[in-house]
């Protein structure tokens, strides 16, 4: 059996679980609490980050970036890169934007700070982080209502990685209630389409020890 080592709300390993599901490749959870630094882990991704996929040959493949290449390249029955180069440049684009900016401007302040600090071992939560955080959404959302605006997906007409790297990174934000999708309805209706997408049910049937997401987390019509 092909194995995904994650954890629930990194976004990078939801990213990559519903690029799999969107290719209809199945695939077991493999809970990995990385802080723990189990020596096993270690040996098959010296990063000691999620994700890392296990193909059933063994072949093992780790950091998000190099998966969603990987599957790409391995499963281009169901091509989520778009179909010309330019296109495929907007992907790419898109989703460094949302993996790289995004997530060093918003996730890391907020989702690290409120939920995976704690598991590290260290202090309380930043509060000129949080502060940024909160501040930094409202630019990406607003960016974010732009291209969809403007587009039917955010990198084109095509559903794209880009697509699935965006709400892996909101629907992680979303389970702790940071996003406010009353001010951003163009948003709120891109997402809507994406979260009720076969692909994203496991996702949504997630839950963390200790942290209890709002009602309309798994809710369709939110």
């Amino acid at each position: 059996m092909r194995i995904l080592y994650h954890l629930p709300l990194c976004p990078f390993s939801r990213k990559i679980r519903l690029i799999m599901a969107e290719k209809r490749l199945s695939f077991e959870l493999m809970t990995e609490m990385v802080w723990k630094r189990r020596p096993e882990f270690i040996a098959i991704n010296p990063a000691g980050m999620v994700p890392v996929l296990v193909e059933e040959t063994g072949l093992t493949i780790p950091d998000s970036y190099a998966i969603c290449e990987y599957l790409e390249e391995a499963y281009p029955d169901t091509s989520l890169m778009g179909r010309t180069l330019a296109e495929r440049v907007e992907v790419r684009r898109l989703t460094a934007w949302f993996d790289c900016k995004f997530n060093r401007e918003v996730t890391h302040n907020l989702l690290y700070e409120k939920t995976f600090k704690r598991f590290f071992g260290n202090n309380n939560p930043n509060a000129q982080a949080l502060r940024e955080g909160y501040e930094n959404i409202k630019f990406h959302l607003n960016y974010i209502a732009l291209l969809t605006e403007n587009r039917v997906w955010l990198a084109g007409s095509n559903l794209s990685m880009a697509d699935f790297a965006a709400a892996a990174h909101l629907s992680s934000l979303d389970y702790i209630g940071d996003v406010n999708w009353e001010k951003n309805p163009a948003v709120k209706d891109w997402y809507a389409r994406i979260k009720s997408r076969p692909s994203f049910r496991a996702l949504l049937n997630d839950r963390v020890s200790g942290v209890i997401p709002p009602k309309h987390y798994a809710d369709l019509d939110f």
